[in-house]
């Protein structure tokens, strides 16, 4: 019973509120409607809308959080946007929504908070009926137009009041609160399209973070491996040098340390390839540019490199780049029959584009294993896109572009 009668008053309480926030949001509403005319006449409503609406808004959010309250449910939340101009904030749907909220707010709190103010004065104003003897003469307190004029009315109105406030506290203020909060809770609540759309760029946001600290990862571990286990391999590999001339006239231990010899410098060959294929070293001594001008030095195909001001790269974003461009060069060389290569990279925005153009034979079956799917593999992970155009006969045009904003 105690718990009936404490959702009763706190419902009381919430339509209380309301009822003064109805009468504060009438208020307001001319304010707004003034604020939005000044939009066209002198521009003033360009600094004056923003923070307006930042206020009724916080206060929108505000209700929103005590009809969740008093329903016991989630609410859920959008980041915010981050773009306080008059057109982002214009254009956001959640301000569509509050300018939509204030005019029904007030209607239903004004309803809803009368009923509310009855419930929880009716019982607590009853206890006038008792002193209708000290007003003056052709004064009387009156309940329903029944006046009290002597102890017989006084008492029987007292109990009327009390019965008729208990009864609307008791079973009126709580189903009256509940659906006012659903209204609120409605009205205010995110469509399922703003809900996914929010979901999604807080995976691509939350993927481009794990994407960034894998690369930087990556970097950490070829640096250990060049620094530290290469090092150490390559010491190894003197020492048994060493080791094997000073012994040269023991057949039998020169050749085990010729084979522990041999096998140390496979093993650094090896741990080498392991690096390139984690981290190009040079990655990080020249940059994405040195590292591709090397590149097309080395190639036995005459290729020209175009590239332009990419900023500050993240280092996945220039890490993959590298890596399609290395093996777009090497299909051209090694399946195309290319006689000139053009590689072009330049970054417009928070987007990088990679383009590998050549004139070989064209034909390019991905299905068959020419690294085209390794390019879209390593492309994917970054959220990135991939166009391949190879007709028989050339030419070969391989066009990336990757997501690098900070």
């Amino acid at each position: 019973m105690n718990e009936v009668w404490a959702r009763a008053l706190r419902a009381g309480g919430y339509l209380l509120v309301a009822f003064a926030s109805g009468l504060a949001v009438l208020v307001a509403l001319p304010l707004t409607l003034a604020v939005v005319l000044t939009v066209p006449i002198g521009g003033l409503g360009f600094v004056l809308l923003p923070p307006w609406l930042g206020v009724v808004g916080r206060f929108a959010a505000w209700h929103q959080g005590r009809a969740s309250d008093l329903l016991r449910v989630p609410v859920p939340e959008l980041p915010g946007s981050g773009t306080p101009g008059f057109r982002a904030l214009w254009r956001e749907p959640s301000t569509r929504r509050v300018l939509l909220w204030m005019p029904v707010f007030t209607a239903v709190s004004m309803l809803a908070g009368l009923l509310g103010v009855a419930a929880v004065s009716l019982p607590v104003t009853s206890v006038q009926f008792p002193f209708w003897w000290a007003l003056p003469e052709g004064m009387e307190f009156q309940f329903l137009g029944i006046p009290a004029d002597g102890w017989g009315s006084a008492l029987l109105l007292m109990a009327a009041q009390l019965v008729l406030g208990v009864v609307l506290l008791r079973w009126a203020v709580v189903p009256a609160a509940k659906a006012h909060a659903r209204l609120n809770l409605r009205l205010l609540a995110p469509t399922e399209a703003e809900l996914l759309a929010a979901r999604v760029d807080e995976l691509s946001r939350t993927r481009a973070e794990v994407v960034d600290a894998h690369g930087a990862e990556l970097r950490r571990i070829e640096r250990d491996l060049h620094d530290g286990t290469q090092a150490r391999l390559v010491s190894i590999a003197m020492q048994l040098g060493v080791a094997r001339e000073a012994l040269a006239e023991d057949p039998r231990l020169a050749a085990l340390l010729k084979n522990a010899h041999e096998g140390a410098e496979e093993a650094m060959t090896e741990l080498r390839e392991v690096i390139r294929g984690i981290y190009p070293p040079i990655l990080a001594d020249r940059g994405l540019a040195g590292a591709l001008s090397a590149l097309v030095a080395r190639t036995t195909v005459t290729t020209r490199l175009d590239v332009g001001d990419l900023g500050t790269l993240p280092v996945a974003a220039e890490t993959a780049a590298y890596f399609v461009v290395t093996e777009a060069v090497t299909n051209a060389v090694r399946h195309g029959a290319a006689e000139e290569i053009v590689v072009r990279l330049d970054r417009v925005g928070g987007v990088l584009r990679v383009s590998v153009r050549d004139d070989g034979a064209g034909g390019v079956d991905e299905s068959r294993g020419t690294g085209v799917t390794g390019i879209r593999r390593r492309v994917a992970a970054l959220d990135g896109t991939v166009r391949v155009e190879s007709p028989v006969g050339g030419p070969t045009v391989v066009e990336v572009e990757l997501p690098c904003g900070s």
